[in-house]
């Protein structure tokens, strides 16, 4: 039986689509062995969000070619598709593939075989190739599937590659979202992740929108939960808010980009919000749902970021009830309006602002943990962590931990939180299957 090895680089909607291809593989007879075994095959769903992806995907691309020699390489995903010269010039590459073919290597390649010189199929992405329904699990287990509704974005965001390697917006289905949820609540999961790269402006263009497929969603029998992977502080509205506090198998959790919190370094990167309009998606959250997980995307070291502005942000955040930031340090990317931008911040000071982002994350995270000792939430246990211990999290993105006798995987339960160890909570478990 042939093998293949598959791994990727990135969001979870790159995680979906790597699961989607893997069962292209598995429904034409071969196995899926470990990345880093030898196989017959290795694909790499990469990611250019950032310089260090683009070396990370290189790394990895090499790693490959040293585990498994005789290996057919394959390499698709945004870096692929971004850069298909760099791609094809590393050493070991059979094939490049874009994203707009990703979903298509059979039909493109036909036998997959070692090539002298790499074979590139990448096309201009424009928002009308196969939207690729796609959608994995997590790392755990069968607990908590994430599922590709939305591909693409139209925002023009002055730092951001990612609709050159992805194209402009679109949106599968609400039936075929249905159907494909159903066949993940049918096959065991116990909560769905809507993914995509701007899942707020889903429907946008068909007249749909992410309220309506999510009150069709949360209708679903047998779903345990439903989740928004994340969502732009624009397409926020309150009547998405109010839904998600009074629906029971709705997540009490966000994660809202943020970028800056500073004005003028947010007209620099073309954002579509001020510091103002963001705290009040805040307030309207936390006056709905006080006990809601917040979390918030922000980038450190923007061409134009003073000490003056990064205060501000510092400030901004410090003042925000959040439960937890994404940091992520600027990185010039190649055809970005952001990259030519004269007033670059040396490379040391943003590494000094993002260790301070960093800690403040840290403090953020602590404080949203020790509230919720001593209250009794839902929690989705996962595997046991071979110590005597299962975790899980709850509806409002906490990381608990309960005794392993006391609960299965793959199970909701109530649990009392009793206290924090590390980087989660600890509690007891004290019913079943909350409604």
């Amino acid at each position: 039986m042939p093998t293949v090895a598959l791994t990727t680089l990135g969001c979870k909607l790159n995680f979906a689509e790597t699961s989607t291809i893997g069962e292209q593989f598995l429904s034409r007879g071969y196995s899926v062995v470990e990345f880093g075994r030898a196989a017959d095959v290795t694909v790499i769903n990469t990611c250019t969000v950032t310089g260090n992806a683009d070396r990370e995907c290189r790394q990895i691309i090499r790693r490959a070619r040293r585990s498994s020699p005789d290996s057919v390489v394959i390499v698709t995903g945004c870096y692929a598709q971004l850069e298909p010269g760099q791609v094809s010039s590393i050493d070991g590459v059979d094939y490049v593939v874009g994203n707009g073919e990703k979903f298509r290597f059979f039909d493109l390649i036909g036998p997959l075989e070692r090539q002298l010189y790499p074979h590139v199929f990448v096309s201009p992405v424009n928002g009308e190739d196969n939207f690729g329904p796609a959608s994995s699990s997590d790392a755990d287990g069968r607990t908590r599937a994430f599922l590709k509704v939305q591909d693409g974005c139209d925002y023009q965001c002055s730092f951001c590659t990612i609709p050159l390697a992805r194209g402009s917006s679109r949106s599968q289905t609400i039936d075929a979202t249905l159907h494909q949820a159903c066949d993940l609540t049918r096959a065991g999961y116990r909560e769905i992740v809507l993914t995509g790269v701007n899942v707020g402006d889903y429907g946008r263009k068909d007249g749909k929108s992410l309220l309506g497929l999510l009150r069709q969603m949360a209708a679903i029998e047998g779903l345990g939960r439903l989740r928004i992977s994340s969502i732009e502080p624009n397409l926020l509205n309150d009547d998405i808010i109010d839904f998600v506090a009074g629906n029971s198998k709705l997540c009490k959790h966000f994660h809202i980009p943020l970028q800056s919190g500073s004005d003028k370094v947010l007209r620099e990167m073309r954002r579509r919000y001020t510091t103002a309009h963001y705290a009040g998606r805040i307030h309207a959250i936390l006056e709905r749902i006080p006990t809601c997980g917040i979390g918030i995307d922000v980038i450190v070291g923007f061409p134009g970021e003073g000490e003056k502005e990064f205060e501000e942000t510092f400030e901004f955040l410090a003042n925000l009830a959040a439960s937890y930031l994404h940091v992520f340090t600027y990185s010039e990317r190649p055809r970005t309006s952001a990259a030519s931008h004269p007033s670059g911040v040396p490379h040391e000071v943003r590494a000094r602002r993002s260790d301070r982002l960093r800690d403040l994350s840290r403090r953020m995270k602590q404080t949203f943990y020790h509230s919720a000792i001593g209250s009794i939430v839902p929690v989705l246990l996962e595997t046991d962590d071979g110590n005597g211990w299962r975790t899980g999290l709850t509806d409002n993105y906490i990381r608990v931990a309960v005794p392993a006798h006391e609960g299965v995987e793959n199970t909701l339960v109530w649990v009392r939180v009793t206290g924090m160890r590390d980087d989660h909570c600890t509690g007891t478990v004290v019913s079943k299957e909350p409604s």
